[in-house]
């Protein structure tokens, strides 16, 4: 094949054949919040969203109301299918309890959060430039090498 790209790039300088090439889809897992009650509503979700064009896997977990979409699909377009079949839906609000620095921060706790979940926030996050944990833990009372440091 290097010889007729070749001497295709040759041909195409002289009579500059435009070419619109597709924009790649890049394969990505998007996550779902939706809200399902029982078998029916999980089998339409499911049916909505494995029917759409570039879908290769769907997980459903009901118990925690989240939705694992991967393939080449774009989240946007998720979401609208899923709300589509009539349940109220939203990308996923949560991150694990323990990426997050301040878990009990105003916007990060949610009593309806799923077991060992928190509500992705700012305030959660550390601020740029705070001290690190391990500066601090080396002056702590708990750390038996804090003495040596002093």
């Amino acid at each position: 094949m290097g010889a007729l790209d070749s001497l295709s790039e040759y041909i195409s300088d002289y009579f500059h054949v435009s070419r619109k090439r597709k924009k790649r889809k890049v394969k990505q897992t998007v996550n779902i919040k939706v809200k399902m009650d029982c078998d029916g509503c999980e089998r339409r979700v499911k049916n909505a969203v494995s029917s759409m064009k570039g879908v290769e896997t769907v997980e459903l977990n009901r118990k925690i109301h989240k939705v694992t979409v991967s393939g080449y699909v774009e989240p946007k377009k998720v979401l609208k299918r899923v709300e589509r079949t009539g349940k109220k839906a939203e990308i996923w609000p949560y991150v694990p309890y323990n990426v997050v620095a301040y878990p009990y921060a105003v916007g990060a706790y949610d009593k309806k959060a799923p077991a060992g979940y928190v509500r992705r926030s700012d305030q959660s996050q550390p601020l740029p430039g705070a001290p690190d944990d391990v500066i601090m833990s080396l002056f702590s009372d708990e750390n038996p090498n804090a003495c040596t440091v002093m």
